[in-house]
């Protein structure tokens, strides 16, 4: 929760990408049953943004504002972030809705807020200006890649089919649509820089590595409460 909070003041790209991994890790150690899908569903995304965050033609989210995009690199980008936030039709989607029918009623509150706070957050791309002349730095092999993501995004949106319904749906696009409102109307113009280092792949490593220890933890806890 309180990574999911940070990334509202995260500057460049790959920061936002890196501690938004750190920070999904909760969904899964409150709802470890269900944590292959939900973990499947985010790795689709992540490897998807980051993907995308090679081909923009600037890492700083202020720059970006003030360069528009390639449309053709927007589109995958907005779909990422759509189902990272839940929005029905994405595999994302069903994964929130599965995880939140295995909390406790306290967690769900903290998760709800967490979810808030993810939809906040990757507002940030999703309002981000484009066009078809955009600048980008995609390579041949870009389109056919992102696709292949965003077309398991949109399978695997079909292994809980039963969260469509009408109060699975309306929760999320209200989550999501205040997410957008406090982007727009309070955070849109306060961004933090906070340092590169926070990125480097080693130091990710080390934070998931100890979340990966919490969950086992918890599970063989589980287990031993069971038998």
């Amino acid at each position: 929760l309180v990574c999911s909070l940070l990334l509202l003041y995260l500057i460049t790209v790959g920061n936002a990408i890196a501690f938004s991994t750190v920070s999904q890790l909760g969904f899964i150690l409150a709802a470890p049953e269900v944590g292959g899908f939900y973990a499947l569903t985010h790795g689709l995304v992540k490897s998807s943004l980051f993907l995308i965050a090679g081909t923009l033609p600037n890492r700083n989210l202020q720059e970006l504002k003030n360069q528009p995009m390639n449309t053709a690199i927007w589109i995958p980008l907005v779909m990422a972030s759509f189902s990272i936030s839940g929005f029905p039709l994405l595999s994302g989607f069903g994964a929130k809705v599965l995880t939140m029918k295995n909390l406790l009623s306290w967690q769900v509150i903290a998760m709800n807020i967490a979810a808030l706070g993810t939809a906040t957050t990757f507002a940030k791309f999703i309002f981000l200006p484009h066009n078809k002349s955009g600048k980008s730095k995609a390579k041949k092999g870009f389109i056919p890649a992102v696709c292949l993501l965003l077309v398991g995004l949109l399978i695997a949106n079909g292994v809980y089919y039963q969260a469509y319904t009408f109060n699975n749906i309306i929760k999320p696009l209200i989550t999501i649509f205040l997410g957008w409102l406090t982007y727009v109307l309070i955070l849109q113009s306060k961004v933090i820089k906070l340092p590169r280092a926070a990125e480097k792949f080693e130091h990710l490593i080390g934070v998931m590595s100890l979340m990966l220890i919490l969950l086992f933890w918890l599970l063989i806890g589980n287990q031993a409460s069971l038998s």
